[in-house]
C-alpha cells in the first residue's frame, strides 16, 4: 500500500512561466480541502537546501491567480545537483515531515525530482511550467499560451511600422531549444519566413525567398527567429540578409523576457489549475515520479524521466503550412 500523505511542499524552479502562481495555488486549496498540511518553498531547490520553507494556507494564495511570475520565487541550485546539496535538502524536508512534493518548472527541473524521488522516500509529482513547451506527455505547458499571445501582440505591432516604412523585421522570440513559440506566433501573425532550432536554417533559401519577393515588389516581411535557431539567432540573421541585400530596409527586434511575465492567459490559468489540483490528488493516490499533463483534454501521467528524455517535435506538416500561407 501506499504510504499516506500527510505534509506537502510545493516549489517552482528554473526559468519562471505566466500560470505558475495558479498552479501554487491550486495545490495549496487542494491539499488543505484533503486536510494536508501544505508548505511553500522557496527559491526551488536551493530552499530546500537553506531551510527557507513556509507554511501556507488558504489566504497565502488569495488574489495571485491573475498574477504573472511565482510567488514563491525561483532559481536554478548548483548545490542540488550534488549528493551533499540533496541529503541536506532531504534531511530539511523529514525535520518538518513533509512527505510529498510538487514541482513546477522544466526539463531540469524534473531531472532534479526525478533523482531525488529515486534517493530518498518522499515521492514527486511534476507539473509543466515552461514557456518553451518542450516537454512531452502534455499538449500544452503552463505559460506557453501567454507567451505566444504576448509574442503575437509584439509581432501584429512591428507589422504595422513596418508596413509604414516598408521595412523587413527579423524578430527573435524566446526557444533556446524549441521553436515552438516561433512556429505559433510566426504563423498567427502572418511571418514570411519562420526559423527554429529543430530544423537547419538554410540560409541560402532565406536569401532566394526574399530577392524572389523583392522582385513582386513585397516590400514588407517578417522574419520570426527562435534565439536558439542553428544560424545564431536574429542579429546573425539579419547581418547576412543586410550583407546579401543591402536595397532591404532590414531592422532587428529582440523580444526577449517581455514573453515571460505579464498576467496569463485564461487557458494557462485553466490548465495550472486543473493540474495543480490533479498534482495532490497523485500524492494521495500513491503515485510517484510522474508529471502531470494534459493530452487531448484529458489528464496524463507521464514518468519525469520520460517526459525529459521524450522532446515534443515538430512535425513537417507545421512548416509546409508555413510555406504555403506565406507565399
Amino acid at each position: 500500500m501506499a504510504k499516506k500523505v500527510t505534509k506537502i511542499g510545493v516549489l517552482t524552479s528554473g526559468g519562471d512561466s505566466p500560470g505558475m502562481n495558479a498552479a501554487i495555488r491550486a495545490v495549496v486549496r487542494t491539499g488543505i480541502y484533503y486536510g494536508l498540511e501544505v508548505y511553500g518553498i522557496m527559491r526551488g531547490y536551493q530552499g530546500m537546501i537553506d531551510n527557507d520553507i513556509v507554511p501556507m494556507n488558504s489566504k497565502s494564495v488569495a488574489n495571485i491567480i491573475q498574477r504573472g511570475g511565482t510567488i514563491l520565487k525561483t532559481a536554478r541550485s548548483k548545490e542540488f545537483l550534488t549528493p551533499e546539496g540533496r541529503k541536506k535538502a532531504y534531511d530539511n524536508l523529514k525535520a518538518i515531515g513533509i512527505d510529498g512534493l510538487v514541482i513546477i518548472g522544466g526539463d531540469g527541473s524534473f531531472r532534479g525530482a526525478d533523482v531525488f524521488s529515486r534517493e530518498y522516500d518522499i515521492p514527486c509529482i511534476g507539473l509543466p511550467g515552461t514557456i518553451d513547451k518542450d516537454i512531452a506527455g502534455t499538449d500544452f505547458t503552463i505559460g506557453f499560451d501567454t507567451a505566444v499571445n504576448t509574442a503575437v501582440e509584439a509581432i501584429d505591432k512591428i507589422r504595422d511600422t513596418a508596413d509604414s516604412h516598408d521595412r523587413l523585421f527579423v524578430i527573435e522570440v524566446m526557444g533556446r531549444d524549441a521553436g515552438y513559440i516561433a512556429l505559433h506566433s510566426g504563423i498567427a501573425t502572418g511571418a514570411e519566413h519562420i526559423l527554429i532550432p529543430e530544423r537547419k536554417t538554410d540560409i541560402e533559401e532565406l536569401i532566394d525567398s526574399l530577392q524572389e519577393k523583392g522582385r513582386r515588389n513585397k516590400l514588407v516581411n517578417l522574419v520570426v527567429v527562435a534565439e536558439g535557431d542553428g544560424f545564431g539567432g536574429a542579429d546573425e540573421v539579419a547581418k547576412i540578409v543586410k550583407e546579401r541585400i543591402p536595397a532591404s530596409d532590414t531592422r532587428v527586434c529582440i523580444l526577449g523576457h517581455i514573453q515571460r511575465g505579464g498576467m496569463p492567459t485564461c487557458f494557462d490559468r485553466l490548465i495550472a489549475s486543473r493540474m495543480g489540483y490533479s498534482a495532490v490528488e497523485c500524492l494521495l493516490e500513491g503515485r510517484d515520479n510522474v508529471m502531470v499533463g494534459i493530452v487531448n483534454n484529458a489528464m496524463e501521467y507521464t514518468l519525469l524521466e520520460k517526459a525529459v528524455k521524450s522532446k515534443q517535435t515538430i512535425g513537417d506538416e507545421w512548416l509546409k503550412i508555413v510555406k504555403i500561407l506565406a507565399s
